[in-house]
């Protein structure tokens, strides 16, 4: 919590925001001989707004939970094209896959050898980053995540060779996200600030951040939800959505998350939902360690008065499925003998498990679980 911890703090070069912002993107590419656009098939629909000129290739075969094979599989693509300038299109799966294709497609790392802190040799391909959903904060950070299928766990990748040349955030692109999704991503977005904003290593400038994103949650979330024309209120949302991935980098998550990622592997949820159905009962659990920022989180969000009457958990789980989310794990087709794997496999997330502001025992995790199940 000292001032004197030293922190590194990367950011994109560039940051375009704002209605029709991603019409931009062709202007600054336009020295580009050859353009790889990953997305899925939804956001591919939204390349021609990027005024783009040249060879253009578009790989959407990304799913929201990409695997080891999806990534190989973009990384052929990559070598056929052999691209000048990569664009991730889309939500933080596909942002994450454009920043190790950049960084990857012509070198001769594998996957296994990047794996970690700062094992990207380097990057000579031009990387845009263009968020489609407000939630993972991706367009920001130095992070990808890959899952492996036969080990049930994600790869993490770290190095700040894959934070991009140009984030762009365009408030119409999101307009088309359901509410049920802008509800899941908009938590989970909210959860990055609150756990880097809570955790061990919490630093006072990332602090800020943190702080600035939740009151953007508070105040824009369920606008959004509402109606999802609302320029304002996405464009506050991809904001706070921004914030939350910068926080990621030199803090980053806690239990929240790692409570929240074999749900994801193992039960195949979207990762937003997976923690919004996480997030209250991981915000009550450390309320007893760090009561004074939990008090400022559920001020940014409105909940004291509600949290003062029913207790922190039930305002909390309210905001949350106020906003339409299914907060129960049995609705999502979780059984109850699955519950202790996932307890075992996130309490094995070390290195977001020892970021959490209070210990957490494997019986404490299978807690959680069976309270949201």
């Amino acid at each position: 919590m000292s001032l004197s911890r030293i922190i590194t703090l990367h950011q994109p070069k560039r940051l375009e925001i704002g209605a029709s912002a991603s019409a931009r993107v062709g202007a600054w590419a336009g020295d580009a001989a050859s353009i790889l656009i990953l997305a899925t098939p939804h956001t591919a629909g939204f390349a021609d707004r990027l005024g783009l000129k040249g060879k253009i290739a578009v790989f959407s075969d990304i799913p929201g939970e990409p695997d080891i094979i999806t990534f190989e599989s973009a990384m052929t693509a990559a070598k056929e094209v052999r691209p000048d300038v990569v664009i991730g299109l889309g939500g933080g799966s596909v942002m994450d896959v454009a920043k190790l294709v950049a960084a990857m497609w012509n070198g001769t790392q594998m996957l296994a050898d990047v794996a970690g802190p700062n094992k990207v040799a380097g990057r000579a391909t031009r990387l845009v980053q263009i968020a489609t959903t407000a939630g993972t904060g991706s367009e920001a950070g130095i992070r990808a995540l890959i899952t492996d299928p036969s080990k049930g766990n994600k790869i993490a990748v770290e190095s700040p060779h894959l934070i991009a040349d140009l984030a762009v955030l365009d408030p119409e692109l999101t307009f088309s996200v359901p509410p049920a999704v802008t509800a899941a991503t908009g938590i989970d977005a909210m959860a990055h600030c609150v756990e880097a904003f809570t955790n061990r290593n919490a630093h006072p400038m990332i602090d800020g951040y943190a702080r600035m994103g939740i009151a953007l949650v508070g105040k824009y979330l369920a606008r959004a939800v509402r109606d999802g024309g609302d320029t304002e209120a996405r464009e506050g949302m991809m904001l706070a959505s921004f914030y939350g991935g910068i926080c990621l980098g030199p803090v980053n998550t806690a239990a929240g998350h790692a409570l929240a990622y074999p749900l994801g592997t193992l039960l195949h949820l979207p990762h937003g939902l997976a923690n919004a159905i996480i997030f209250p009962h991981v915000l009550a659990f450390n309320e007893s360690s760090v009561p004074e920022k939990t008090a400022e989180v559920i001020g940014f969000l409105g909940l004291a008065p509600r949290s003062a009457e029913q207790g922190l958990l039930a305002a909390a789980h309210g905001f949350c499925a106020d906003l339409g989310v299914e907060m129960r794990l049995s609705a999502h087709g979780a059984a109850d003998d699955q519950l202790p794997r996932f307890a075992a496999d996130a309490h094995a997330i070390r290195r977001l498990m020892d970021n959490n502001p209070r210990d957490m025992s494997v019986a404490e995790v299978e807690a959680i679980y069976r309270a949201a199940y």
